[in-house]
């Protein structure tokens, strides 16, 4: 299964969430992402660091290292115009990865609910973790 991971569930990974759980098992996901997301998630480096009392660079080490692919917005612009009409008044900042699952016919993975009803499949980290057999453990 691809998804499309909004900047919320990459935040949860990096902190020990549940969304790890999903990161961990390459062969049930392919996680792709946008440059955009992954600049949100490394916006809150920082704070995220000083929050959870670890030095910045072991932060800026798991933003890094999250098993994700980035996606290049060359690659989805086309779909931009579109993401922009469904999602735009909802939440600006979702544009990109709205745009990239329409790209990619793909779903969303968000606990935003600003994807709910826009015309993707979406999925929070609760309902992914039930539907690939993962919440157990």
């Amino acid at each position: 299964m691809r998804l499309v991971a909004d900047a919320n569930v990459l935040l949860s990974a990096v902190t020990g969430g549940r969304a790890r759980l999903v990161l961990a098992r390459a062969d049930l996901a392919d996680v792709v992402t946008t440059v955009a997301a992954l600049d949100e998630v490394n916006e809150y480096a920082e704070p995220l660091a000083r929050k959870l009392r670890l030095p910045l660079g072991t932060v800026l080490l798991a933003v890094a290292t999250l098993p994700v692919t980035v996606v290049d917005r060359d690659e989805y612009a086309a779909s931009l115009r579109e993401a922009g009409r469904r999602i735009g008044q909802r939440d600006p900042d979702d544009i990109d990865t709205f745009a990239l699952a329409l790209h990619l016919h793909a779903p969303v993975w968000s606990n935003d609910r600003d994807f709910e009803g826009a015309g993707v499949e979406w999925y929070t980290t609760a309902r992914l973790l039930k539907t690939l057999e993962l919440g157990h453990g």
